[in-house]
């Protein structure tokens, strides 16, 4: 998008930016008249006037209270087994892969991770070994505890290939699909996938955020969120607005035929504004919300960020060489007298070590943030990225 924005300023040319769900920077830019602001208010479906789908969300602390420990609630759970009845189809979204997204030892707590990354492995039920996502490394699952050999291993977490497995066994009725990166490697697989379900080849389809783009599957009634924590958690502030980005565009994905559609949100976190945003299918709120919070905290759009991260096969070395940085950019920044200018950290990266790698980040924030940096020489391990789409 930036890239886009750029090259039309350089061209002359026109660009049109278009969302159900656009970045709060980009709606602040249109509320201040810098972008002209085009609305479609109206959802394009068959029936005229036909409503967005119903969402209802369902709170996981009262599903376990009441004692069901079920991945399915029990109002998805019936509300997928009535749909499957009816020869209607279902999409079940989680933006998790694999099947147990940790394995742990019960007697002394070990959990096995990636040799090479600072990450958990992932259990993947296909080839039955573990799998690092983020170097690939794999490793045959233990028969017991490599530290106190105990062989009390638990399988923990979810992923869509255990999502598959659950709903098989509570779907018996109902024929299965799974759409994620890792049955996709095949070219051409992704339109056989979507193919199929088209056809009604299936029933039920199961998938990570490919689901959630912009399909038109007439006959899918029902859209059940498994977990709506997964990416509300993380540290980055714009997790929220994610959040809400990723519900609303899976959402959008029932009730476009004849037949109407439902959405039920499972979340330990019924009460966020993200989630009660996305349930009312309500923008403006999720914007109001977003905008107060990065005003007080002095986050884009009221300022700009940059990520300095620094990498080394040498953790202690790797800090030492960000915290000189971090003297050396704080020097500089009393030196010129930039008071607006803020530097956050140093830190450890939100994953520490990737694929041997230890890695430490400065934030600076503030603004002419590249005017800033262009003047300051990085050595060779070191770097930079204004405007970063995330800073995880």
């Amino acid at each position: 998008r930036a890239v886009a924005i750029k090259l039309a300023e350089l061209t002359g040319a026109v660009v049109i930016l278009g969302s159900a769900t656009p970045d709060v920077e980009t709606f602040y830019l249109a509320q201040r008249g810098i972008y002209r602001l085009l609305q479609l208010p109206k959802r394009i479906v068959p029936s005229e006037g036909a409503p967005l789908p119903r969402v209802e969300v369902v709170d996981l602390k009262d599903e376990l209270k009441a004692g069901n420990r079920s991945i399915f609630s029990r109002s998805l759970a019936q509300a997928t087994a009535e749909a499957v009845a009816n020869r209607e189809q279902v999409i079940l979204f989680l933006n998790r892969r694999g099947g147990a997204t940790f394995v742990q030892c019960r007697r002394c707590g070990f959990v096995l991770r990636c040799r090479r990354c600072e990450v958990t492995l992932t259990q993947h039920f296909t080839k039955d070994i573990l799998v690092c996502h983020q170097c690939n490394y794999k490793a045959p699952i233990p028969q017991s505890c490599p530290r106190c050999l105990s062989r009390q291993i638990k399988f923990l977490g979810i992923g869509t290939q255990k999502l598959e497995q659950e709903a098989s066994l509570a779907f018996s009725q109902g024929r299965l699909l799974r759409w994620d990166s890792d049955i996709t490697r095949r070219k051409g697989s992704h339109g056989e996938i979507l193919g199929k379900f088209r056809a009604h080849q299936a029933d039920i389809l199961i998938g990570t955020q490919m689901v959630a783009k912009g399909l038109d599957l007439p006959l899918v009634t029902l859209v059940g969120v498994v977990s709506a924590d997964t990416s509300l958690n993380l540290p980055d502030f714009r997790a929220g607005e994610r959040t809400f980005q990723l519900l609303s565009q899976v959402a959008g994905r029932a009730g476009r035929g004849t037949l109407g559609g439902k959405v039920i949100i499972q979340t330990f976190s019924p009460e966020h504004y993200a989630i009660q945003a996305a349930a009312k299918h309500d923008y403006a709120s999720l914007y109001d919300r977003e905008i107060t919070y990065r005003r007080q905290l002095h986050n884009p759009p009221f300022t700009q960020l940059a990520l300095l991260a620094y990498s080394h096969t040498n953790d202690a070395l790797c800090q030492r060489e960000a915290e000189k940085m971090r003297d050396r950019l704080t020097t500089e920044r009393d030196a010129k007298g930039i008071a607006s200018l803020n530097l956050i950290g140093p830190a450890p990266a939100f994953i520490h070590r990737l694929r041997g790698r230890f890695y430490w980040q400065l934030i600076l924030r503030g603004t002419e943030l590249s005017t800033f940096l262009s003047q300051i020489s990085f050595p060779q391990g070191w770097t930079i990225d204004i405007d970063p789409i995330s800073i995880l």
